[in-house]
């Protein structure tokens, strides 16, 4: 989208395997195609990597993108989540004092928010998260206050709301669903299905998002749907647009999910002038095509 505007970007990615790199490859070569697009391998962990990209490049803008994601996985390796979500952003950071950025943007996620009062609101407790994929995010969090604080950088927080779309991860469940019900595999839904999640499709964050780069000072916003949908409603949709009916094996839920996510987005519309205009059944729509017209390439991917 910033390319689309005319914006040069710099990509900066590990392409470690988390998830399958092939694809992140087709995502990478999507982008190399843009003249106004470089990009480096390189971890975020890397400090002596990352000045060099600052030395080389005139960057006004730092979106940090990057974390090892996933509630469940967290629990699992949380060595990952310290060293990318903190460390990592603690690098980002100190580039951005260095060499006088002037605005830093970091992702955060609706998980933080643990089980308190919805709808989510950015002004909620957010110091009792239920994993450490949230809990190294909110340690991300703090760390940008604190360069806000001491430094005067100019800082905007996104708490993203369970983003999905085409190109998406493969271990979110709408990937998962999709490519599962299209092979007529079994899909696994944790707990009943009535557990609900503030979807929001890839195009509208990445909206909100570049609208953030703005000055604002220090600012945190919910980006979400502010519609929340029930698991089986959304199978529901994926089986419509797939034309076949899933195959559901239940477990109970993890101790670290959430039952339901739904963000108070009013903050945004009010300082951003931002709104989500994806309803689900256009998003799921539109990834489901995605899928189809890459079936071939997605059934090789690993995992």
């Amino acid at each position: 989208m910033l390319l689309q505007m005319g914006y040069g970007v710099i990509g900066i990615d590990n392409m470690n395997d988390y998830y399958d790199p092939a694809l992140k490859e087709w995502r990478l070569n999507t982008l190399k195609e843009n003249p106004c697009f470089s990009f480096y391998k390189l971890d975020i962990t890397d400090y002596t990597g990352l000045k060099d990209v600052f030395l080389h490049n005139p960057i006004d803008a730092i979106i940090n993108l990057a974390a090892r994601a996933g509630v469940r996985a967290s629990v699992e390796d949380p060595w990952a989540c310290l060293d990318t979500n903190i460390k990592g952003t603690l690098n980002l950071l100190e580039c951005a004092r260095e060499f006088k950025i002037e605005k830093f943007l970091l992702a955060s996620t609706s998980s933080i928010y643990g089980m308190v009062e919805m709808p989510f609101k950015e002004e909620n407790k957010t110091d009792m998260p239920f994993a450490p994929y949230p809990a190294t995010k909110k340690s991300a969090e703090v760390l940008c206050h604190s360069y806000h604080y001491l430094y005067g950088l100019d800082v905007s927080i996104l708490r993203y709301f369970t983003v999905y779309g085409p190109a998406g991860r493969p271990d979110m469940s709408i990937f998962k669903f999709i490519k599962n019900i299209d092979a007529e595999v079994p899909i696994t839904v944790f707990g009943d299905g009535n557990q609900s999640r503030d979807f929001t499709y890839i195009d509208d964050i990445a909206d909100g998002t570049i609208r953030a780069i703005k000055p604002m000072g220090y600012e945190i916003f919910n980006l979400g749907s502010d519609r929340p949908v029930r698991l089986m409603d959304v199978i529901r949709l994926i089986e419509e647009n797939l034309g076949r009916k899933a195959k559901i094996e239940t477990l109970p839920m993890h101790l670290a999910d959430m039952p339901h996510t739904w963000a108070n987005i009013e903050k945004a519309r009010r300082l951003l002038g931002w709104r989500p205009k994806t309803t689900i059944e256009e998003g799921i729509k539109n990834t489901v095509r995605w899928f189809l017209e890459n079936r071939k390439f997605l059934e090789k991917l690993k995992g």
